[in-house]
């Protein structure tokens, strides 16, 4: 009796165990099920879902249910058909992969979402392509997750008509890397997030930013490309950022800029590329920090500094062919500029040692001017004004005294 009891356990356990790794597929004809809703209803823990090429007209898909993975094949689309959200998802330990979505819900009033997460842990999401969505992933209170390889684009039309591709709030341990971002409002948008890294993403053509994020400490960003942005990436309220290796290029505009810091603290900037922007770093406000071995190339302003920043140290970048290297007001509050590589700079190093023997003084009187009266940049490659910088190098009045580069390097910094 009592080895037939034990017998019964031991099938119980496992088809218990069985039941937690069966696939539900999905498909118009032939399959278990034609609705997407209704396989994951009836889905228990540990199943996956597979989905077969078609189209799905199905919005507000639902889920709840931890450790369920669902994926398509080649061909499979859920249209929303502008009905609201595409996935809503609370749950643990899932994940999602190869599907097209597309035609999310235009809203004034709520942030209708391809796929949105709300207090999510342990997740995946790869492979999705979004077309025309209003917000891409919207991503609430949620930890330890992964957004990888994603293609995601909206309808461009204005602002507020427009949500972020991928927008992640009160969120930690967030992994986003290898997506394509485009024609959102912001293509990267963080507020409240920490402990997360975003690399080898592109994000061009957005109306706002390509990245944006504020009040979110210990992120790191590498190796991603922002280019052909409305105002280029802006980062706001933060501490301990890291930013390395990334490009930054033609972001232009009458506000635009590469990369603009609001109040950050304690960040490395290093190895990034700022490429033909109206200025490639605009600075406010902004306390310890490091720059170094990055590129300033061909930008209106390579670095502008507004409001009070301190104790900020840029050292062996190269500033190449901008028009203006420097713009700086107030007082030079602890900040230095030593062993850079200034294209404009013409001294000369006779002990060859690399360094050049004449001091560099990278702020003209004209950026000065320019920032007092706009409309002077019209003179910008007029002998007078050559005649003023020189002026002011030789006898500084409006330009800090104390602002200079010491030892100059005399080649382009390598790295």
């Amino acid at each position: 009796m009592k080895f037939y009891f034990f017998f019964l356990c031991c099938l119980a356990i496992l088809n218990f165990g069985f039941s937690q790794n069966k696939t539900i597929e999905v498909c118009s004809n032939g399959c278990d099920y034609i609705s997407i809703q209704h396989a994951i209803d009836q889905a228990n823990a540990g199943d996956s879902i597979f989905i077969k090429k078609g189209i799905y007209k199905e919005h507000n898909i639902f889920i709840n249910k931890k450790s369920l993975h669902i994926y398509g094949e080649k061909g499979s689309i859920i249209d929303i058909d502008n009905k609201g959200y595409g996935f809503k998802i609370e749950a643990t330990d899932f994940s999602l992969k190869n599907l097209l979505i597309k035609n999310t819900g235009v809203s004034y009033t709520s942030d209708y979402a391809s796929i949105y997460l709300f207090k999510c842990f342990d997740f995946e999401i790869k492979n999705i392509t979004l077309e025309k969505a209003f917000f891409g992933f919207l991503i609430e209170k949620s930890k330890n997750g992964l957004v990888e390889n994603n293609d995601i684009s909206g309808i461009g039309q204005s602002e507020a008509s427009s949500g972020n591709a991928i927008h992640l709030w009160h969120s930690q341990y967030i992994k986003v890397k290898n997506n394509h971002v485009y024609n959102m409002r912001d293509g990267i948008y963080i507020e409240f997030g920490s402990h997360s890294v975003f690399e080898h993403n592109d994000s061009h053509d957005n109306m706002r930013y390509g990245l944006h994020f504020m009040f979110s400490n210990d992120n790191q960003f590498s190796y991603n490309t922002f280019r052909n942005n409305s105002a280029g990436v802006a980062v706001m309220f933060s501490k301990r950022i890291t930013m390395n290796n990334n490009v930054f290029k033609k972001n232009w505009g009458t506000a635009s800029y590469g990369l603009l810091l609001k109040e950050i603290n304690d960040a490395e900037i290093y190895h990034n590329n700022f490429d033909n922007n109206t200025v490639g770093i605009t600075t406010d406000g902004s306390t310890r920090i490091n720059y170094r071995e990055n590129d300033f190339t061909n930008n209106g302003y390579a670095v502008k500094f507004i409001g009070g920043s301190y104790q900020n140290k840029f050292y062996k970048n190269n500033f190449l062919y901008n028009n203006f290297d420097l713009s700086y007001s107030g007082g030079l509050n602890d900040n230095s500029f030593d062993n850079n590589y200034w294209s404009s700079y013409t001294g000369y190093d006779l002990d060859k040692d690399g360094f050049g023997d004449v001091p560099y003084r990278p702020v003209k009187l004209f950026s000065y001017l320019v920032s007092q009266t706009p409309e002077s940049i019209i003179l910008l490659r007029s002998l007078f004004i050559d005649l003023v910088d020189f002026s002011e190098k030789v006898t500084p009045v409006f330009t800090p005294k104390n602002l200079i580069d010491q030892k100059p390097l005399m080649r382009k910094v390598q790295w």
